[in-house]
């Protein structure tokens, strides 16, 4: 495995700060949180976007772009429109130095790195577990969306939902999981819908598209859209189909 490369001195960094830096001439975030140094690859893989400026909440890194949310320890994308992991590093302070090298990749091929430790020991934890998604997966059921004699409007709803694409993945929003619930009601109708992240650019295009789609139908006067993020979205919604485009097996 390569050698150890020094990014920075333990004083270089208080807790909170972070730096960029190279191992193996690629660009690496040195992250300090409390006690603990994590470095991963400074380039969302999504797009390539630099990581460096993006928020951290506990040890996630979010993109400040599309709002792709990485673990600082496994390196793991938790959110789209990411979904492949960011390289992650085994971290080491030692002599004042900190270290890191790349971690090693399990099979399924996401990095196995570490927080290193103020005091030159390495902890090896663990994966932080992935948010939970919805017990439901996929388009919502007709037949429990609605009442026997509506089950036909709202298949016909939730076909014309699958006109509506998302601008960057290319795949319908019904395909992704985005919608969690349809409510038909005489001639209005009520949908919960959600985004891949809540700081997805496209959002406010992707319901206006929805809240039109459904108004085109002749048995639907007003469609009504509300933004939901609670279950928080996540790649287990998507049906096999946008599984497949998206190269998710």
């Amino acid at each position: 495995m390569t050698d150890w490369t020094p990014l920075a001195t333990t004083g270089d960094l208080q807790p909170g700060d972070r730096r960029t830096a190279f191992v193996d001439d690629e660009p690496v975030l040195l992250i300090r949180i409390g006690d603990d140094y994590f470095c991963v690859a400074d380039a969302c893989t999504h797009d390539g976007q630099p990581l460096g400026d993006g928020p951290i909440d506990g040890i996630e890194i979010t993109c400040s772009r599309h709002g792709a949310r990485f673990n600082l320890t496994s390196g793991e994308a938790l959110c789209m429109p990411a979904t492949e992991a960011i390289l992650s590093y085994e971290v080491q302070a030692r002599d004042g130095q900190i270290l890191a090298r790349p971690a090693k990749v399990n099979d399924n091929r996401s990095a196995t790195g570490g927080a290193g430790q103020i005091d030159g020991e390495v902890s090896a934890e663990p994966a932080e577990e992935s948010r939970p998604a919805s017990e439901k997966t996929g388009p919502p059921d007709p037949d429990a969306t609605s009442g026997d004699d509506e089950t036909a409007d709202a298949v016909e709803m939730i076909e014309s939902l699958r006109e509506v694409i998302d601008p960057e993945l290319l795949i319908n929003i019904v395909d992704l999981g985005l919608i969690y619930d349809i409510r038909p009601e005489h001639d209005k109708v009520t949908v919960d819908m959600t985004l891949t992240s809540p700081a997805c650019p496209a959002g406010p295009q992707l319901v206006q598209q929805a809240k039109l789609a459904l108004e085109k139908l002749d048995s639907i006067e007003t469609a009504e859209i509300n933004l939901v993020m609670t279950p928080p979205w996540t790649p287990e919604r998507m049906t096999d189909d946008a599984r497949d485009k998206l190269g998710i097996f």
